[in-house]
């Protein structure tokens, strides 16, 4: 809105400019109090009014000269917003609302205002209330000043909740979500960038998201990606929107997108993570996000789920569409399978090399050789698959590719050439094998091992040893 007797003044242009940033390039403008003012001055304004959404990039705005007094324009201002597409709330979305308002209300008790980012609400959820962490039941709704038993992301909401929380607790920033969040806050995330004005490298900030406001820095990368370093942490979401503020916060400089929630201590500059954090930075919904992350290796779904504020349903419906590898709370892709089969395969065979006597490692030795920083339940079923497809053998619980043989080294095959005879129905002692065939003990336990392991004994681990 702009009125007609004030024109376009600095705030304008900077609201204007903040829609820009935060990717918000559709606009319909109400001039107001045309009543005020001659049609000389109506006309002015709007030119005014139209060169600087030219200016900031806002192509076909409709515009609306109006006066409340007089109910000029009001009918037709009402009738366009009326007619305009509702947003989109995917019921597969969490619901999450930044709160920027709590006060009491007598008889009722606690009020929370604020705006949905996502999801959807109804009188009688449970709500988790960030800052002082406790579930929150919702007594009753009012969505766009209108009192409702439902609402969703893009409305306006008055929450009345009780629970464990008083009014002095909360404070502006403070969520309530749907769910209790995955971990922490995030103290640092990796971001795509709209430049309104150049930052320079760890350059101090006042960062806005949502109802939060703290300070903290950047790390300027590549291609307009960076790190936001927070002194306070956020609840952030992939996607989510900042706008990032001049220390003395007298200018806004950049606008922000959230592109991943997990920013690595090291290696953010190595081109593979910059190429793969562009290729993430443009995917376009979902499915698209969760097959690229796939492609770096193992998805923790929790996590996944938070950062793209997924429910059960959404997360349920995005697995379905794809033959993945699932253990427990962890996914794998097809092709990310493959590339671990691989080395465990490599593994296994420079086992094999190193140790032609043994028969193989045991499954845990083996995933930890081959891939000790995975997560162990993928590792651990992948090989049970690749024990399946004939891929990896097992005999007496040793791990071993389908052509190797264990064998004895030259000097035990010796020893066993000896004690192989002495074998019938009653066990032997092992130092007494070893005195029968004139060896040293420890050698002929290494033997008997061997033997054992071949399957062609065994062994009582207390004493004997039985053929």
């Amino acid at each position: 809105m702009v009125a007609c007797d004030d024109g376009v003044m600095a705030q304008t242009r900077e609201h204007l400019q903040i829609l820009q940033l935060t990717g918000n390039l559709q606009l319909t403008v109400a001039l107001t109090k045309a009543d005020r003012v001659d049609e000389a001055r109506i006309g002015e304004v709007r030119e005014e009014v139209l060169a600087a959404l030219d200016n900031y990039g806002f192509a076909d705005t409709v515009l609306f000269v109006t006066a409340a007094n007089e109910g000029r324009g009001i009918a037709e201002l009402r009738a366009h917003l009326q007619q305009l597409p509702a947003r989109l709330h995917a019921a597969q979305h969490r619901f999450r609302l930044a709160i920027d308002r709590a006060f009491t209300v007598k008889g009722a008790g606690l009020v929370v205002t604020g705006t949905a980012l996502s999801g959807e609400v109804n009188v009688g959820d449970t709500l988790w209330l960030t800052g002082v962490n406790t579930p929150m039941r919702v007594r009753s709704l009012h969505a766009q000043n209108q009192p409702t038993d439902h609402a969703y992301a893009g409305q306006r909401i008055a929450l009345n909740i009780a629970g464990d929380a008083e009014k002095e607790q909360l404070n502006r920033g403070d969520w309530l979500l749907s769910d209790a969040p995955v971990g922490e806050a995030f103290s640092r995330v990796i971001v795509s960038l709209a430049l309104h004005a150049p930052l320079s490298q760890w350059q101090p900030l006042h960062i806005h998201h949502a109802a939060s406001h703290v300070t903290g820095r950047v790390s300027l990368l590549e291609g307009g990606l960076a790190e936001l370093i927070f002194d306070t942490p956020l609840w952030l979401a992939d996607n989510d929107r900042l706008v990032l503020r001049d220390i003395s916060a007298r200018a806004t400089l950049a606008g922000a997108r959230v592109v991943t929630l997990k920013a690595p201590r090291r290696g953010k500059r190595k081109p593979d993570y910059l190429h793969w954090l562009s290729t993430l930075a443009a995917a376009q919904d979902d499915s698209a996000a969760l097959a690229i992350h796939l492609e770096r290796g193992a998805v923790n779904l929790p996590d996944f789920g938070w950062a793209r504020q997924l429910n059960p349903v959404g997360m349920r419906q995005l697995i379905e569409q794809h033959g993945f590898i699932q253990a427990g709370d962890n996914l794998l892709s097809a092709p990310v399978a493959a590339r671990w089969q691989r080395k465990i395969l490599d593994t296994l065979a420079t086992y094999h090399e190193q140790h032609r006597d043994e028969p193989g490692p045991g499954r845990e030795r083996l995933r930890r050789m081959a891939l000790p920083m995975e997560d162990e339940a993928l590792v651990l079923m992948l090989i049970e698959r690749m024990r399946d497809d004939g891929l990896i053998h097992s005999h007496h619980g040793w791990l071993h590719l389908p052509d190797h043989k264990a064998g004895f080294s030259d000097e035990q095959q010796a020893v066993w050439q000896k004690v192989e005879p002495l074998f019938g129905d009653e066990p032997w002692w092992v130092r007494d094998l070893a005195k029968e065939t004139g060896t040293e003990e420890q050698l002929m336990r290494l033997v008997l091992r061997q033997a054992a392991q071949q399957g062609i004994i065994t062994c009582d681990r207390k004493r004997s040893v039985l053929s």
